[in-house]
């Protein structure tokens, strides 16, 4: 299990943008691809120049969750890593309609990511919510249909809904009616926006019902969009480790996380794919440390906000938030 600092002690440790496909063990391909997997197959290389290079490394992981036991075994395998990372609480995050490759219906899928899930909570101890991710490559009514199914799913197991995938070939502009008819299903939603530099596409999802970004790196400067998020209290799912990677933002010397905490936004620290990006939360903390300027008292206003912000359900964030005072 990663140790916590000393200033970690009796806080609470929160990871709220967390992708399932992109955070499965070398163990797990190996178990259900049933060949020896090498771990340079998972992780993204170092000079990867783009998004769309990152996304590519996602190819290997859909093989591994196209069947409902091996959908059960990721939920499971996602739930030990979160408890070696020492996690109280932990959302992830899949495309259901991304295991319908080999024939299985949307709801299979998600049943089997939450027994899988369930397992893992009653065994290692650790909370977790499900965010159900609509995908840009989609077609509108696999998504509709998606979304749909998983609203019977809000809960039990399923706390809200998002969008992802290629944010550059697909900008926000041709989802806002998705989202605004699923805000009108009373389904909460966080939206990847601002991770390929085109701040307007925050300012959309935000408008269109958002309560929480996923990214937002590309409002770096902007004081519009940073007071728009700061008044309506978005969230701000940061993930330093994956913006250096997909080249979303240069270097860690302007990494924004610190412009936005003195902005006054909700800013949480998270790890996006803890295996294609070869990082844990521990991790993300140190770094956002050593590189980032940030304090032992911002990653607790950090930890605190991501409570705030989470979908968890208020009891949870209630026993979440009392262990800061003690």
């Amino acid at each position: 299990m990663e140790a916590r600092s000393g200033c970690e002690k009796g806080m609470p440790r929160l990871d709220l943008h967390c992708h399932l496909d992109g955070s499965l063990s070398q163990r797990f391909f190996e178990k259900t691809l049933g060949r020896e997997v090498k771990l340079a197959e998972l992780q993204v290389e170092p000079d990867c120049r783009n998004l769309a290079e990152y996304l590519a490394k996602f190819a290997l992981p859909f093989e591994g969750i196209q069947s409902a036991e091996n959908l059960k075994l990721a939920g499971y395998d996602f739930m030990r890593s979160a408890k070696a990372d020492a996690l109280d609480y932990v959302e992830v995050r899949f495309a259901p309609v991304s295991s319908c490759m080999e024939g299985l219906d949307v709801r299979t899928v998600i049943e089997s990511v939450l027994a899988g899930i369930r397992r893992g909570e009653e065994e290692f101890g650790v909370a977790c919510g499900v965010i159900v991710c609509a995908m840009r490559n989609h077609s509108e009514e696999q998504n509709r249909n998606m979304l749909r199914v998983a609203r019977e799913f809000l809960g039990e197991g399923v706390c809200a809904a998002d969008l992802a995938g290629d944010e550059a070939l697909y900008p926000m502009r041709q989802f806002t009616e998705l989202f605004r008819e699923v805000k009108r299903m009373g389904m909460p939603f966080t939206l990847h926006a601002g991770e390929c530099g085109d701040a307007e596409n925050i300012a959309e999802a935000v408008e269109c019902g958002a309560s929480r970004i996923g990214h937002g790196v590309a409002m770096s400067g902007r004081a519009d969009v940073m007071e728009l998020c700061r008044d309506r209290r978005i969230g701000i799912e940061m993930c330093p480790t994956s913006n250096i990677q997909t080249r979303a933002v240069a270097d860690f010397s302007v990494y924004p996380m610190r412009e936005f905490l003195d902005n006054g936004l909700l800013v949480t620290l998270n790890t996006d794919n803890r295996t294609i990006s070869g990082t844990t939360l521990a991790r993300e903390i140190r770094t956002a440390r050593e590189r980032c300027g940030i304090t032992d008292e911002d990653v607790a206003r950090m930890m605190r906000n991501a409570v705030e912000v989470s979908f968890a359900p208020d009891e949870l964030k209630h026993e979440l938030l009392g262990r800061f005072e003690g």
